[in-house]
């Protein structure tokens, strides 16, 4: 599991007395402000701020940025300064705003997580730092993808989006929307380490193989083209590991999705792709209490309320039970072994009525009518079945 990973490089520069004297004149001046404005000056217009001047450029966002409101308002600044930057390809350059070495990594993520479509960056960056104010004055980015091949690239990712997206029906809700996305992804794309590109979304899109930050910003990127709220989050797995994963909004409410782990051969679920296809739904539109159980995002921002289950997979697909009854649980087995269903999915709504389900299911004699059902239609005198259980989500998926 890999989330996004920037490489720090940091140059430091040492000016000589006679420039550092200089300096300080320009700056009890408040000259530093007219270096500043200077950097502002991208079409000879008498622009004060980097906001004017990506209007200016016709460089505007049209995503919700999500970290970028979380910046503090002269991060802002600097962080579409750099949004400029990257958009007109800049990959070395000066940093007019004033911004310390600290916060141009805070900015430089925050400008990453809210744009999938920069994917021609790398993830090493260098830095200069001028020793006498502290401040950074010059960057270098790494390049994953040489310009004059950017405007092809970006061509292919638009495609490979649109061909998920044509999918999708005209009349579909929001959340059917997110819901086939999250089911395409998984169906395209295997997790793989040292995946090429991992970091960006060709690697999801074009190469079907990545990590965890793949998927994620290429599900965030698909459904951005289609004008919908995602952004991405970073954090730890509880037993270890960097992770990323994904923050949708429905009606004005907050959900969490994990792609990567929605995908059953990642989540070490029973059976391989040949064998069903199986998707694992408790990472799709799921709350905060299910998702920390494993999930830990950073500190490094503020989280809105994740905590309604409305778009809970199973409560809408009718396998959803708020306690345990034994003749709801006999009739949905036998309805399944009836109506030759490849496997049965119980997701109950606390630990007590989940461990009593596991009992009667496999301690007791619940399953013992459809086993001989099984082998009356079989022609057998033996049954095997499988059983998967996920004790942090309450879930019990028996394989006939």
């Amino acid at each position: 599991m890999k989330k996004l990973q920037i490489k720090k490089i940091l140059r430091r520069t040492v000016w000589c007395a006679a420039a550092a004297l200089c300096v300080a004149a320009v700056f009890a001046l408040g000259g530093y402000e007219v270096i500043q404005r200077a950097g502002y000056q991208l079409s000879g217009a008498d622009l004060t701020t980097w906001e004017e001047a990506a209007l200016e450029k016709g460089i505007v966002s049209e995503i919700e940025e999500y970290h970028y409101a979380q910046l503090r308002d002269d991060l802002r600044e600097v962080y579409r300064e750099m949004y400029v930057h990257m958009m007109q390809n800049e990959d070395s350059g000066s940093v007019f705003s004033s911004v310390s070495v600290e916060d141009f990594w805070t900015v430089y993520y925050a400008v990453l997580a809210d744009h999938p479509e920069i994917f021609w960056l790398g993830t090493s960056v260098q830095v200069e730092e001028a020793g006498l104010i502290g401040k950074v004055v010059s960057y270098t980015l790494e390049a994953a993808v040489p310009v004059e091949a950017r405007p092809s690239m970006k061509e292919k990712l638009e495609a490979a989006a649109d061909a998920c997206i044509r999918g999708i029906s005209p009349e579909a809700s929001e959340y059917e929307k997110i819901k086939y996305v999250y089911e395409y992804l998984i169906d395209t794309v295997e997790y793989q380490n040292g995946s090429a590109d991992s970091q960006n979304i060709q690697s999801a899109l074009l190469y079907h193989t990545s990590v965890c930050a793949g998927y994620s910003k290429a599900f965030q990127y698909i459904l951005h083209r289609m004008g919908l709220f995602c952004t991405y989050i970073t954090g730890q797995i509880r037993d270890g590991g960097d992770h990323g994963w994904n923050m949708v909004r429905i009606d004005d409410r907050y959900y969490y999705v994990d792609v990567t782990w929605g995908d059953p051969v990642f989540a070490n679920q029973v059976g391989e792709r040949s064998e069903g296809n199986l998707k694992n739904y408790n990472y799709l539109c799921c709350t905060e209490m299910d998702l920390f159980k494993t999930h830990v995002p950073d500190d490094s921002m503020k989280l809105p309320e994740c905590i309604y289950d409305d778009y809970n997979y199973y409560r809408l697909n009718g396998c959803y039970y708020e306690s345990f009854d034994y003749d709801r649980i006999y009739q949905a087995v036998m309805q399944s072994v009836w109506n030759a269903e490849p496997n049965l999915v119980l997701k109950f709504a606390d630990q007590e009525a989940y461990d009593e389900a596991k009992y009667e299911l496999f301690e007791r004699e619940l399953l013992q009518d459809a086993g001989q059902y099984l082998m009356e239609i079989n022609g057998t005198d033996t049954w095997n079945y499988r059983y998967h259980t996920d004790d942090n989500f309450y879930l019990i998926t028996i394989y006939w």
